[in-house]
């Protein structure tokens, strides 16, 4: 582990809206901030948006800007990445974001019922090869379910065709609204100045001339959730690794 790794995971641990906590200690005692986010750590009653997987904190910072009237939450469990974002909300004094290190499968020890309002997966690894991996299949989606406020909203911002193809058939299978879609984002009028947002790898996808996808839709809480059985091209290019450099 480089240097420069360690010292930003030890300014992340003086960092008071970044929370970082053992699994081994989660699971001995409840999290303290559990149905108490909003309260506890934000001091407020404001309605909580989540980001998962959100690497360098780009989507959480900028959106937190945007909505002083909403908390927003960055989770992963890239701590290097996360210090990015971190330590740009620090700089700008918000009081509205805050971070979570951890893996996204834990978010039921983190949150409880009806605590979040929205949640955002910004490219997200479509998991070509393994459904359950996949951050809409319905094992996640049963997760978030735990977790929402009822008819939540979720939105997918992709460079992934297969991801966006996969996303959509789930949600027509298990008969959630569509609240809007698209395959070209910013060759549309939905591009505002939350979706035109842009991520260290977004740049990336674009500068390869890719197009980027969006679709958001709200979460029933009411009938058990179906896998869709379909069969999507694959994506034809690989992904930029996580080591990718500035």
């Amino acid at each position: 582990m480089s240097k420069n790794k360690l010292s930003k995971f030890a300014e992340l641990n003086t960092y008071e809206h970044v929370v970082q906590i053992s699994y081994k200690k989660l699971l001995s005692e409840e999290f303290q901030y559990k149905g108490k986010w909003a309260e506890a750590f934000f001091g407020n009653k404001n309605p909580i948006i989540l980001e998962l997987g959100c690497g360098k904190g780009e989507y959480t910072v900028k959106m937190a800007s945007h909505f002083p009237e909403y908390n927003f939450i960055g989770l992963d469990i890239k701590g290097a990445r996360m210090w990015v974002g971190a330590t740009h909300g620090k700089e700008l004094g918000l009081k509205n974001v805050g971070f979570l290190r951890t893996n996204i499968e834990n978010i039921r020890l983190f949150f409880a019922e009806s605590e979040i309002a929205e949640i955002w997966l910004t490219f997200p690894d479509p998991q070509m090869r393994k459904t359950r991996k996949r951050l809409t299949a319905t094992n996640f989606i049963e997760n978030y379910r735990q977790i929402m406020v009822p008819n939540g909203i979720i939105h997918l911002k992709s460079d992934s065709n297969f991801m966006y193809r996969y996303t959509e058939a789930m949600v027509a299978e298990n008969r959630f609204e569509l609240i809007r879609k698209t395959e070209d984002l910013y060759h549309t009028e939905l591009h505002d100045e939350v979706l035109s947002i842009k991520t260290f790898y977004e740049t990336q996808w674009l500068d390869r001339g890719l197009s980027i996808k969006y679709l958001a839709f709200r979460l029933s809480h009411q009938n058990p959730l179906t896998e869709p059985e379909v069969e999507i091209e694959k994506d034809p290019y690989r992904s930029f690794g996580r080591s990718a450099k500035e």
